[in-house]
């Protein structure tokens, strides 16, 4: 029997679970293609704009904020799927609405508002604060809350880069906790790592804080790329010829995650997507070759870039604004928007707090904080 290929388990959408709401199909747009559409043109997706990456907008124009990011892992994201056969319109979706979630600040952003939560026996989590987005806080259609997103899509927002325990999460239960997303959603995470590690090699370069013989000697595939570059254009400035090496280190773990997904798709026996649901672990990711030159680009970040001192400065600061703000509108909920304050009075107010600056922009809470604390918020950025 020939080998079953990765399209035989695209996502039909013609097989969707649906809406929570039923609507009419559109006339030219599958409905996958309509959830990419609402996810555009909402207001969680606009303020990815003026959303840290790593580095904030003081720095420069020129670097990567949470939405052109997002961009890029769309980009990847279609052209991995288009390769394996998938549904390329679900997976383009699914990568445009996989940080949709995120607070002011990145992931010390969510850390910080995360441990504030703890204290009240709650957590944040930015993939779980997406859904509710999408569900809940964004308001645009007068037929139905949320955006009305179809199953395959909110399932991948909370599923695409972890496993949730049934027993932990039982309000999340109707998402098939207990079974694989569909392969389309199992590569958003892998080609966020794609994406965010070439991206940050790429600004920390820009910004001149990463030194390039560091990089050459501690990242092997980077080094391979760079010498295979610097034979065929010699004279080229060094710029370019760092361009040209990430592009194709990019390449090259994009086509080794196309290239291990299809094998162990043929390897596993899967034939359908419920085949894939049920199989006992995820089938989309990097060899172990590849697996481990993405694991010490990774690890050249965290030593040499996120940890910098330039840009721990600069979270630190964030941070503390952060958490002066969260404390400050708990111990003053009347200082909230008039919407938030009434709902404060009949819900948790670490919770409305919470929802609340997690939609803010970088600067936006900056400002509120400046407002509401003035000196007292100490040094800003």
């Amino acid at each position: 029997m020939a080998p079953v290929s990765p399209a035989s388990c695209a996502m039909d959408v013609r097989r969707s679970r649906g809406r929570r709401y039923p609507e009419p199909p559109h006339p030219y747009r599958n409905d996958y293609a309509r959830d990419r559409d609402r996810v555009i043109h909402a207001r969680a997706f606009r303020r990815l704009e003026a959303k840290t990456q790593v580095f904030t907008s003081r720095f420069s124009d020129h670097f990567r904020n949470r939405l052109t990011h997002t961009l890029e892992v769309a980009q990847i994201a279609r052209t991995v799927a288009g390769a394996l056969g998938l549904n390329t319109d679900l997976a383009e979706a699914l990568a445009l609405v996989h940080d949709i979630g995120h607070p002011p600040f990145g992931h010390a952003g969510e850390r910080r508002l995360d441990a504030s939560m703890r204290a009240y026996g709650e957590r944040f989590d930015h993939n779980l604060h997406a859904l509710r987005i999408v569900e809940q806080f964004e308001h645009r259609y007068p037929g139905f809350p949320g955006l009305n997103l179809t199953f395959e899509v909110r399932e991948g927002i909370i599923k695409h880069s972890r496993d949730y325990a049934p027993d932990e999460y039982p309000a999340l239960a109707e998402y098939l906790l207990g079974e694989r997303p569909p392969l389309e959603a199992q590569l958003i995470d892998l080609v966020d790592e794609i994406a965010y590690n070439t991206a940050d090699l790429d600004d920390g370069f820009e910004a001149h804080i990463l030194d390039f013989e560091q990089l050459r000697a501690e990242v092997a595939v980077f080094d391979a790329a760079y010498a295979k570059v610097d034979r065929r254009y010699p004279q080229a400035p060094r710029k370019l010829k760092f361009n040209e090496a990430l592009k194709h280190v990019l390449d090259r773990l994009a086509t080794d995650l196309i290239e291990t997904t299809r094998r162990r798709v043929e390897a596993s026996g899967v034939h359908t997507v419920e085949d894939v649901r049920r199989h006992r672990d995820r089938l989309a990711g990097f060899s172990p070759e590849a697996a481990a030159d993405n694991l010490s680009l990774k690890r050249f970040l965290n030593a040499r870039l996120y940890s910098h001192a330039i840009i721990a400065e600069e979270r630190d600061r964030s941070i503390a604004a952060l958490d002066a703000l969260f404390r400050f509108f708990l111990e003053h909920p009347d200082r909230l928007p008039k919407y938030y304050a009434e709902l404060a009075a009949s819900e948790p107010p670490h919770r409305v707090v919470c929802d609340y600056m997690a939609g803010m922009t970088d600067q936006f809470l900056l400002r509120q904080c400046r407002e509401h604390l003035g000196a007292s918020a100490g040094p800003l950025p």
